[in-house]
């Protein structure tokens, strides 16, 4: 069995509130089992594979780490919300990758920003937002540099400076947010107090943001599947 699904089996149990006891005995399985499945260390049938799904109410493609949906589907650029109405007449095949990945970048934001404001903190919502846009910039520094034509005088920053300046104003924001999160209270910022901060399970995302629920899932899906190619 694949790591996802311990970590998944365990993710499920605890956002539920279950404890390990009580999820072995519905599961009909010792305690002892259940811990091995949850960490990993042994690997459960298909029989008992099935089960779990059932009992959570969820895929097994989801408990497998298939799909980040927890009922197993594959959502397609039509099933995602799109604040723009003349989006279709636009869309071509060579453009719906495009489009694809704008919508679940431009969803999850919604779903970020939402979650930002209940932090009720300056300095989260500041720094997040300037690491967000600092990287925006750099992506479009990086394409409008692509063509020598284009006249360098478009920006302020010399683009000698340009790439280094920008990830070290990126690595202060996300500091100055790490600090801010942890309760460290830097001069002339804010820090988040231990109450502030909201309890997100994938129950209360999927209930909170229905409309961007699964593109959230699947950028985080996507995005982690880039990391693991190299880091493994």
């Amino acid at each position: 069995m694949n790591s996802d699904f311990a970590r998944i089996m365990a993710l499920l149990r605890k956002e539920k509130k279950i404890s390990q006891k009580q999820a072995a005995a519905d599961l009909g399985i010792s305690q002892g089992l259940l811990s091995h499945y949850e960490k990993g260390k042994r690997e459960c049938g298909l029989d008992f594979l099935v089960k779990a799904a059932d009992y959570y109410g969820v895929s097994c493609d989801y408990l497998l780490g298939r799909s980040p949906e927890p009922q197993g589907k594959v959502i397609s650029i039509d099933e995602l919300p799109d604040d723009d109405p003349s989006r279709k007449e636009r869309v071509t095949p060579g453009t719906m990758m495009i489009a694809f990945n704008k919508k679940l970048i431009v969803n999850s934001l919604n779903v970020v920003f939402s979650l930002l404001g209940k932090f009720r903190s300056a300095t989260v919502i500041k720094e997040v937002s300037q690491y967000l846009m600092l990287s925006v910039y750099k992506c479009f520094r990086y394409i409008y540099s692509a063509n020598p034509k284009n006249d360098q005088k478009f920006f302020v920053v010399d683009k000698t400076l340009a790439k280094s300046s920008c990830d070290a104003a990126m690595s202060l924001a996300e500091a100055k947010l790490n600090a801010a999160l942890k309760g460290v209270v830097i001069p002339g910022e804010d820090a988040v107090q231990e109450d502030q901060s909201p309890e997100i399970t994938t129950q209360s995302l999927s209930e909170e943001f229905p409309q961007y629920y699964s593109s959230t899932v699947n950028l985080i899906k996507n995005s982690e599947a880039r990391i693991k190619e190299i880091s493994e």
